[in-house]
């Protein structure tokens, strides 16, 4: 309250209009020294603490973005060589593939050529035996023919004849036949 009976008052209190004011000029000098005094400890001892510390951060900060940076390429590279890796096992499971089924057309070629050959074989050999049983059931034929002319010839004739002459008789008769 002392401070609006002052500023009430019409008579000029002393000390000019900062002391109408009631501001004590002495005390505003050892204000703004104090406060110089504060300014310049604080920016000698601390502020650099605090500098220090942020340009710490920002240094830290900066590393970080150059590490995310580096791995992002990174893993853009990493992307590109898997890639550029399933291509060529693309490529080379297609060709496995594409082996596989040559591989396999040349077996089954191989398999029908051998059995075609065994087939082969298979008729010639029942050729060969049909053959063999024609040539022995044309035996069989001949001697029967040969015992049946000569029967014949004995029954024709009345009486046997010597197996020489009935031999050679028949022999030349068979060839006439033929």
């Amino acid at each position: 309250m002392n401070i609006l009976t002052q500023l009430a008052t019409t008579e000029p209190a002393s000390g000019g209009v900062l002391g109408a004011l009631g501001i004590d000029v002495w005390m505003l000098v050892f204000q703004a020294l104090a406060f110089v005094i504060l300014v310049l400890l604080l920016g000698k001892y601390v502020y650099p603490i605090f500098i220090k510390v942020v340009d710490e951060r920002q240094a830290k900060i900066e590393a970080s973005t150059a590490a995310a940076t580096q791995a992002e390429k990174k893993a853009v590279q990493a992307k590109d060589d898997i890639e550029k890796m399933m291509k060529q096992a693309r490529k080379e499971a297609s060709e496995i593939v594409t082996t596989a089924k040559e591989e396999a057309a040349a077996a089954l070629e191989a398999a029908e050529a051998k059995s075609k050959s065994s087939a082969e074989r298979i008729v010639a050999d029942a050729h060969a035996q049909i053959d063999k049983d024609i040539i022995a059931a044309k035996k069989a034929l001949h001697n029967e023919t040969l015992e049946l002319v000569a029967l014949a010839t004995e029954k024709v004739v009345g009486s046997a004849i010597n197996d020489k002459l009935d031999n050679d008789l028949i022999t030349r008769t068979v060839k006439d036949l033929q």
